[in-house]
C-alpha cells in the first residue's frame, strides 16, 4: 500500500497536497509542519539542516511512507542532500522553477519571489548557471510573503500595501520592467498566487511548482516497491500549536482532513503524536 509525507515547514506544502489530491485519489497523504520555528527562511542553516534530517527520521520511523516530499524549498535547497544519504526513502524536492522561467520567457529575463534563506543561498546560482544561463534572473526574498500566505489560509485577505511593497522589491530593480516570468521559490505563495497576478504588471506569467511536484512525486511512487503496511488514518502534525489554529480547520477540512486527524508531534527522542483540543 502507498502512502506519501509532505512535509514544510507551515501549510506551504498544502498546496502540494491540493495536487496530489487530484492526482492520486485514495492514496493516503500525511502532512508534518514544523510550525515549533516557523519560518524556515530566518534560521540558520547548520541547525536548521541538522533539524529537519532529525525530524523526518522520527516522522519516517512512525509514518512509514512509501515517498517523502519535501515541499519547501529552504528544506529541499538545505537539506535535501542529508536526508537522501541518511534514509532509504525515496524523496522528492521542490526547488524555484529556474528552468521552466527559462522556457517560458520571451525577453530573456527572469523573476523569481522567495525567502530570503533561498535567494542568498549558492543553490540558486547553481540553478541559474545550468538551466538559464542566457536569462537575466532577477530575485527578490520577500520576508512579508510567507507569513501572508498562513493568513491567507485561514481565509484573510492579503494585505495590497506589504503585497505592493514586495512586488516592488521584485519589479523595481534595475531591469525589472523587462520580467516578463516569474516563478514562485516559496510553496506558501501558492496562496496568494490569484492577489500576485492580480497586483502585479499586467501580461506577467506567474508559475507555480506545485503540480509539477505532485507530478514527480506520482512518478517516483510508481516506480517504489509496494510495501505491506497497516492502513492507518491520514495524519496532520504540527510541531507547535499554530497560530489562530481554529482558522486552519475549513481549509483542512477542504483537503480532506477532519479535526480528528490533526496532532501535534514530540521532536524529541521520543516519539509521539498528540490530539489537538478543538
Amino acid at each position: 500500500m502507498a502512502r506519501i509525507l509532505v512535509f514544510d515547514s507551515g501549510i506551504g506544502g498544502l498546496g502540494v497536497v491540493a495536487q496530489l489530491r487530484l492526482l492520486l485519489p485514495g492514496v493516503p497523504i500525511d502532512y508534518l509542519a514544523d510550525t515549533a520555528i516557523f519560518p524556515y527562511g530566518e534560521q540558520p542553516d547548520s541547525t536548521l539542516r541538522q533539524r529537519i534530517v532529525s525530524l523526518l527520521g522520527q516522522a519516517i520511523a512512525r509514518l512509514c511512507p512509501s515517498v517523502v516530499v519535501i515541499a519547501c524549498n529552504t528544506a529541499s535547497t538545505l537539506a535535501l542532500d542529508s536526508l537522501r544519504a541518511t534514509y532509504d526513502v525515496p524523496f522528492v524536492g521542490c526547488v524555484p522553477p529556474i528552468k521552466w522561467a527559462a522556457d517560458r520567457t520571451r525577453t530573456g529575463t527572469i523573476g523569481l519571489l522567495a525567502t530570503r534563506a533561498t535567494v542568498r543561498r549558492p543553490y540558486l546560482q547553481e540553478l541559474h548557471i545550468r538551466f538559464a544561463p542566457h536569462c537575466t534572473l532577477l530575485a527578490h526574498g520577500a520576508r512579508g510573503l510567507a507569513d501572508m500566505a498562513e493568513r491567507a489560509f485561514r481565509g484573510e485577505p492579503p494585505d495590497r500595501t506589504q503585497l505592493a511593497i514586495e512586488l516592488a522589491g521584485l519589479f523595481g530593480q534595475p531591469g525589472g520592467a523587462a520580467i516578463d516570468v516569474v516563478g514562485i521559490g516559496c510553496t506558501h505563495y501558492t496562496f496568494l498566487l490569484e492577489a500576485l497576478r492580480e497586483s502585479g504588471p499586467v501580461g506577467v506569467a506567474w508559475l507555480d511548482p506545485a503540480s509539477a511536484v505532485a507530478r514527480q512525486t506520482a512518478r517516483v511512487l510508481a516506480q517504489t516497491p509496494a510495501i505491506s503496511r497497516a492502513p492507518g488514518a491520514e495524519r496532520v502534525c504540527f510541531t507547535a500549536l499554530p497560530p489562530d489554529f481554529p482558522a486552519l480547520l475549513p481549509g483542512l477540512g477542504r483537503l480532506g482532513y477532519g479535526a480528528d486527524a490533526i496532532s501535534l508531534f514530540a521532536a524529541g527522542v521520543n516519539l509521539a503524536a498528540h490530539p489537538i483540543e478543538n
